[in-house]
C-alpha cells in the first residue's frame, strides 16, 4: 500500500490528523516510537536526540560533528522502519528522508496561527505574546535546521504532494481528503519503489555503522558493492581500519565488497 509522512508546526492538528487517518486505513501510526526505538537502538539520550533533529545548529555542532551522528541514528531506524509500509508518520525529518520514494505521501499539515496560540496558552498556561513568541521560535528552529542540513526550508511547497490548511476544513475534512487520495491506488508501492525504500535503509544503516569513525562519509551501493568516499579519521588514513570496517559491513548487511574512492592517505 502506502506510507502517509505528516509534517506539521506545534499544534497545527497534525498529530488528531495522523490518528485519525491511521484508524480509518488501518495503518499503524507512529511518532515518537521511532525516536525510542533510536534511542535503544544507539544508547543515546532522548533529550539529545530531539534537539539534534530539532534545534538549528551551533557553532559546536560544526565542529564535534555531534548532529550528524544522530541524525544519521534516526535516519537508520526511520527508514528501516518505513520499509513495513502501511504507516502514517507523524514527526520529525520525514520529508527529507523519503524523497524519490514513489509510494510515501508527503504531507504538510497548518493552522492559523491564532488558533495555534490558543492551543499553546492552554497548555504552556501562557499569555498571547509568550505563546506568539514561543510558535515562532519554534517554527525559525524548524527552518533553520531544514536549511542547514539539506539546503531546504521546511515550508517549501515542493518537499510535498499537499500542503492542507485547516481553517475552513475540519480535521476530519482533511483525514477524508487524505484518506481518499491513499485509496485512489496512485501511492501504492511497487516493487520499483519498494526497492529504493530498501536500498535507503541499507545505505542508512551502513552510514549509522560508520557515523563515529567518519561522520561526513558519503555511501553509496552498486551490484551489491558498497563505495565509500568523503571519508575522514581512520577510513581516511589507515589500511587496517578500512579492512576491519569493510569486513564488518559485508558481514553485517550481506554485501558483496566495500570499495573506498581514495587510496588511504597517510597522516602529515
Amino acid at each position: 500500500m502506502a506510507i502517509i509522512s505528516i509534517s506539521r508546526g506545534s499544534y497545527s492538528r497534525g498529530k488528531e490528523v495522523a490518528e485519525r487517518l491511521a484508524e480509518r486505513l488501518g495503518y499503524d501510526c507512529v511518532s515518537r516510537d521511532i525516536l525510542l526505538k533510536t534511542c535503544e537502538e544507539f544508547a543515546i539520550p532522548e533529550i539529545r536526540l530531539v534537539k539534534a533533529l530539532h534545534d538549528a545548529p551551533s557553532i559546536l555542532d560544526r565542529f564535534n560533528h555531534g548532529r550528524e551522528r544522530y541524525i544519521s541514528y534516526f535516519r537508520s531506524a526511520f527508514l528501516n522502519y518505513m520499509v513495513k509500509d502501511n504507516i502514517v508518520y507523524h514527526g520529525l525529518s520525514g520529508h527529507f528522508f523519503l524523497q524519490g520514494v514513489d509510494h510515501a505521501i508527503k504531507v504538510r499539515i497548518i493552522s492559523n496561527m491564532d488558533d495555534r496560540i490558543k492551543e499553546e496558552m492552554k497548555r504552556e498556561n501562557c499569555s498571547a505574546e509568550e505563546a506568539r513568541y514561543l510558535l515562532k521560535k519554534d517554527d525559525d528552529e524548524r527552518r533553520k535546521w531544514g536549511l542547514s542540513l539539506y539546503g531546504k526550508d521546511t515550508w517549501n511547497c515542493s518537499l510535498y504532494d499537499l500542503v492542507l490548511h485547516i481553517d475552513k476544513m475540519t480535521v476530519d475534512d482533511v483525514v477524508g481528503i487524505l484518506e481518499g487520495v491513499t485509496q485512489q491506488g496512485r501511492f501504492n508501492a511497487t516493487p520499483e519503489s519498494t526497492a529504493i525504500l530498501e536500498t535507503k535503509a541499507l545505505l542508512a544503516a551502513i552510514h549509522a555503522t560508520i557515523v563515529d569513525i567518519s561522520p561526513r562519509a558519503k555511501v553509496e551501493i552498486k551490484d551489491g558493492i558498497v563505495s565509500l568516499s568523503n571519508l575522514e579519521g581512520g577510513l581516511k588514513n589507515n589500511d587496517e581500519t578500512r579492512r576491519k570496517t569493510a569486513a564488518r559491513l559485508v558481514s553485517a548487511y550481506d554485501i558483496k565488497d566495500v570499495v573506498f574512492d581514495k587510496p588511504a592517505q597517510a597522516k602529515k
